[in-house]
């Protein structure tokens, strides 16, 4: 492997968070270390489009092969980014729209992707954990209106266009929260998830969506901390079983496994930092993320001895963005500007119904 600006090493299998606006001493310490492979970024390291982009190429140019550069921009609540970034709606809206016009519903949900992948690129991010697959059971406060629809057909068919837009515009797409969970009322970030229904009901309902979008080409799942008793006593994050014969032999699916946060407390409960990535790994995971704990990630780092297959790191590396766009030239570009107007229109209609 040449050396091409930053040092020649492999992509390990661990993914990080910084602290700041730019890197510090001890995030590129941290970035160095051959078992991370790349970093996730939040709120807190953005501060304008110059800045991240400056950001984005300080950590690009780091390593040989590139660090892989992820965040959480799917629409409505969660987008990390807002400044200078067209604001993505809840996709629940996408799911009103196709109440209305099934094909139109589509080719916007394909627009949403495309922008939403675009704007992302032109700042030097590699991929955004998008879209949620999960099914809306109503009851969920965590997952609520990110999820596309209550219906399993239309969140398959609503997530796949919006995944297309996304691969057309250059960008791998992670589909979440594997198998499902749309139906779990509990917060994961805050309490331990248990889904007690028969493995033949979460298979008929709340996985189709993920079939739906395997069949046509998705590059990464994650799969949820949410504990499924009738297959196993782990959450599916930590389940073998889930991760190596429902998804990867069952399903089929080729793309990379990368974990849910791993400072998650329905993930805390399974041990300390080190074994609790150890324990995703060895289930099947691709990528583990350790975000805001620096002394966990710390611990991970020092104390995990782990070498990923080759298979493994080729998974990882299709993560890498695949387009290229200028952020000064985008607005200017007649796909962006149908893709805003559209989505404009859709911002209009939830602002609307938010009033009533």
């Amino acid at each position: 492997m040449q050396k091409i600006d930053g040092q020649s090493m492999s992509l390990g299998s661990v993914m990080v968070d910084i602290e700041g606006t730019h890197l510090q001493p001890v995030d590129i310490e941290r970035l160095m270390d051959p078992l991370v492979a790349g970093v996730i970024l939040f709120s807190r390291n953005f501060k304008s489009i110059e800045q991240i982009q400056k950001l984005t190429k300080s950590i690009h140019n780091l390593r040989h092969p590139k660090l892989l550069i992820g965040v959480d921009h799917e629409g409505g609540r969660v987008q990390r980014f807002r400044q200078g970034f067209t604001h993505i709606p809840p996709m629940r809206v996408l799911g009103e729209l196709y109440e209305k016009d099934e094909k139109h519903s589509y080719a916007v949900a394909e627009k949403v992707g495309w922008l939403l992948a675009a704007e992302l690129l032109s700042v030097g991010i590699d991929f955004s954990f998008a879209p949620v697959v999960d099914v809306d059971y109503g009851g969920s406060t965590v997952i609520g209106d990110r999820a596309f629809h209550s219906n399993p057909i239309a969140v398959g068919n609503l997530s796949l266009h919006l995944m297309l837009g996304m691969h057309k515009a250059g960008m791998a797409s992670v589909g979440k929260h594997f198998p499902g969970h749309g139906f779990i009322e509990a917060d994961t970030h805050l309490e331990v998830a248990v889904d007690e229904r028969p493995f033949a009901e979460i298979q008929q309902h709340d996985m189709q969506p993920f079939l739906r979008l395997i069949e046509n080409g998705l590059d990464a799942i994650m799969p949820a901390h949410v504990i499924y008793p009738h297959l196993d006593s782990l959450p599916a994050g930590f389940s073998e079983v889930w991760l190596q014969v429902v998804l990867r032999k069952q399903c089929h699916f080729e793309g990379a496994i990368i974990s849910d946060d791993m400072s998650m407390k329905a993930a805390t409960e399974f041990g300390n930092a080190p074994q609790r990535v150890l324990k995703a790994l060895q289930a099947g995971c691709d990528l583990v993320l350790v975000c805001n704990d620096s002394m966990a990630a710390d611990e991970v780092l020092s104390k995990i001895n782990w070498h990923a297959t080759a298979l493994s790191h080729a998974r990882l590396i299709r993560l890498h963005a695949h387009g290229k766009f200028d952020y000064q030239k985008l607005q200017y570009d007649p796909l962006w500007q149908a893709a805003v107007t559209v989505v404009n229109q859709l911002n209009q209609t939830n602002d609307q119904q938010e009033l009533i």
